[in-house]
């Protein structure tokens, strides 16, 4: 089965790295046994297996003799030959026919595997990757599997301290997301503590106790595209749990990630990305895992931001606004303060919003043409310039009723009363030429993404050019 696959990878590359010559039965008794399953608190629950069975609300926990009872319990079992999900991580349950919905990663191929193989098994297994949207993605990879590896000992030492008696147990592929994410973002710091990763939004701790949260596969995706130098890479999706799905085998493609995070840092600046990139910048992007995984592997399209659909195919544009400083007559000096604070967070949403979707825009119209950014804005300046001079409402009626259009047709119509205006000054007529030219080249999709960017360039140039 695949997490075997994975088990192998990982086994020996940390060989190599260790000068050890580990099987994968004594790396089980060395390294898994010892780190998620010779305590109190599991760093993992394996279902059905013999180091959960006899738990409960009344027997928490097994004391130390009893746990070494279970790796035997364990290993005879494995060695005379029984093979199901009890034993194994990720082959089938014990009765296929009965327990269909509990088996994943299997196949219907007749593949003997001998006892090496069930304990690579839990080492692929516990390597696996926790994603939002109850999702795990396991890659067959020596550098993932071995830095994920690595981030056994810290969740095991939070779980062991007594000042983090809240954290929950049993969450090792949760917290494999969480810290894969944060090892590879590129601000990874070695003297990191507890708030640092409940900063980075690892954790959450409220009255109730603390939460190890899910990290989004687009926070991952990122994280990886930064720190390794490959273009791609494939991994299994899959989910476990009382009803078990198989996505399949799905191509990463990091340049896109890479791609992205480097249109930001020329559109807005490289600090601007370091104080946006994990709780905002990398939030907005892609689908809903599932949804990404079927368009047949994780690029651009994947990544597109989710609230980005609602402005494709209508009127609808951003609202930009600037926050009122001013009190109001009566109100009180704490109401103020909480009205900025909504206000200026509201303010500050919109303006990631618009960087976000420009971004993505940019990299997709940018794949086989020059960047456009620069055009896009200064066509957007040329536009507020035109309405500007115009009476009344005929400008604005006219860009926001027949030019920012999906329909290309009715685009180039209202491009054509433009440039025949005798009351249009020449400037923006020699733009509005220029447009013209290369909206008539754009595919039908690149129209719609050209146009939507577009009109987001537009509603920010009025916005900055009516701020005092």
């Amino acid at each position: 089965m695949y997490t075997s696959v994975v088990g192998e990878t990982f086994l020996k590359e940390y060989n190599h790295r260790n000068g050890t010559d580990f099987s994968a039965k004594e790396f089980f008794e060395q390294e898994i046994f010892e780190q998620i399953f010779n305590h109190e608190k599991y760093l993992l629950w394996a279902g059905n297996s013999p180091f959960v069975q006899g738990l409960s609300s009344k027997k928490p926990f097994f004391e130390p003799a009893e746990r070494l009872e279970n790796l035997k319990k364990l290993q005879e079992k494995i060695g005379s030959g029984e093979r199901d999900a009890s034993i194994a991580l990720g082959f089938p349950a014990s009765e296929n026919k009965g327990f269909a919905t509990t088996s994943g990663l299997v196949t219907d191929l007749a593949m003997p595997s001998d006892d090496e193989d069930v304990y690579l098994s839990w080492i692929g297994g516990t390597l696996s990757l926790g994603v939002a949207g109850g999702y795990t993605i396991l890659f067959d990879d020596p550098e993932i599997t071995y830095t994920t590896f690595e981030g056994w000992r810290h969740y095991r030492r939070f779980l062991n301290d007594p000042l983090f008696e809240k954290l929950p147990p049993y969450k090792l592929t949760t917290w494999n997301g969480q810290w894969l994410a944060y090892r590879f973002d590129g601000w990874f710091d070695e003297a990191f503590n507890f708030m640092t990763l409940e900063k980075e939004g690892a954790f959450t701790t409220n009255e109730k106790g603390i939460d190890l949260n899910t990290v989004s596969w687009s926070k991952l995706f990122f994280s990886l595209s930064t720190y390794l130098e490959i273009e791609s890479a494939t991994a299994y999706v899959f989910s476990l749990g009382s009803t078990n799905k198989t996505v399949g085998f799905i191509p990463f493609q990091f340049q896109s990630g890479r791609n992205l995070i480097g249109i930001y840092q020329k559109l807005f600046g490289e600090d601007e990305y370091r104080i946006k990139r994990t709780s905002e910048f990398e939030a907005f992007f892609g689908r809903h895992i599932k949804r990404a995984c079927e368009m047949g592997s994780i690029g651009l399209h994947a990544l597109r931001p989710e609230s980005l659909k609602n402005y494709f195919g209508d009127k609808k544009n951003l609202q930009f606004y600037s926050t009122k400083t001013d009190q109001k007559k009566g109100e009180s000096e704490e109401d103020f303060r909480e009205r900025m604070e909504k206000e200026t967070a509201k303010s500050k949403a919109i303006i990631i919003s618009y960087q976000t979707y420009k971004t993505w825009l940019v990299a997709m119209l940018s794949k086989n043409k020059t960047d456009i950014s620069d055009y896009s804005r200064d066509i957007a300046q040329a536009l507020v310039r035109y309405r500007a001079g115009g009476r009344k409402l005929d400008r604005k009626n006219l860009l926001e009723k027949e030019f920012f259009q999906t329909n290309k047709i009715k685009m180039l119509e209202a491009l054509n009363k433009i440039v025949t205006s005798d009351e249009v000054e020449q400037e923006v007529k020699d733009k509005m030429n220029s447009l013209r030219d290369q909206v008539h080249f754009l595919s039908k999709e690149d129209f719609s993404y050209f146009i939507t960017l577009l009109k987001f360039d537009y509603g920010y140039a009025e916005f900055t050019n009516q701020k005092p």
